[in-house]
């Protein structure tokens, strides 16, 4: 049997890398998997991946009001909620003199906003026990130049993982973090960037990691498939960073 078995488990950001490896992870651990993505060419993907017996919510995690109608598609299909987790997010790296308040706003409604009222808007659905996973980044702990913005809102998820813990956990809502670093997904190749500038900026990235490599999607799936799982359930409002020691 397995460690997710008939659990019912809710993945932002499910088409694809980090969420898609930990949709099929889910799946393979015995849960009924319902994914959220902006784009539904990319929700039919993941389900041809993964198969009919996934649920796929097309939904922009920016959109504060939509998330109630997540919510509304979860209890329609599952009835209640076993699991959580908050993947859906940007990464957009610029230097700070370039930020403007459009770009800033959109970073934080993404990564932040809309998590916080998707929570809220699920809050009624979750079973007792249930496990929140919120995805934050190592970014959130270094000064790495070009991330002011999108390391604070990381830093946002992962005090909201303390915060909701004091409040949630006598409901039996266990939230918890994960702290990726430089991960191998598609993330890096929507910065705008040339081939060539690209890769000169993961050259510079792989060369800070004392791993010497970029994590693959597997390596975090595996971590976010301990916190889903009752093998956590003394875990509670903790992050665990998985960064090859980019934190060091």
């Amino acid at each position: 049997m397995g460690r997710l078995q008939d659990k019912r488990a809710l993945i932002t950001g499910g088409s694809s890398g980090i969420g898609l490896e930990t949709a099929r992870r889910f799946a393979a651990e015995g849960a009924r998997v319902a994914i959220t993505a902006r784009s539904q060419e990319g929700l039919d993907s993941a389900r041809r991946e993964i198969g009919d017996s996934l649920v796929c919510i097309q939904s922009d995690s920016a959109d504060a009001p939509g998330q109630k109608q997540v919510a509304e598609r979860i209890r329609q299909e599952f009835g209640a909620l076993d699991i959580l987790f908050v993947n859906a997010g940007v990464a957009e790296l610029r230097p700070f003199d370039q930020w403007d308040e459009t770009a800033y706003d959109r970073t934080f409604s993404i990564n932040v906003r809309g998590p916080f009222f998707l929570i809220q808007a699920l809050l009624p659905l979750f079973a007792n026990p249930a496990s929140i996973v919120l995805n934050a980044s190592i970014n959130a702990h270094v000064g790495m130049p070009n991330t002011s913005v999108y390391g604070a809102s990381k830093a946002a998820l992962l005090s909201l993982a303390r915060t909701l813990s004091g409040e949630l956990i006598a409901r039996g809502i266990r939230v918890n973090a994960i702290s990726p670093g430089p991960i191998a997904t598609p993330l890096y190749s929507k910065l705008g960037l040339s081939a060539h500038d690209l890769e000169a900026t993961a050259e510079a990235i792989r060369a800070q990691v004392p791993a010497k490599r970029f994590g693959t999607p597997g390596e975090i799936a595996n971590a976010v498939v301990f916190l889903a799982s009752d093998e956590s359930a003394f875990t509670v409002g903790s992050e665990l960073i998985v960064d090859g020691g980019l934190g060091l």
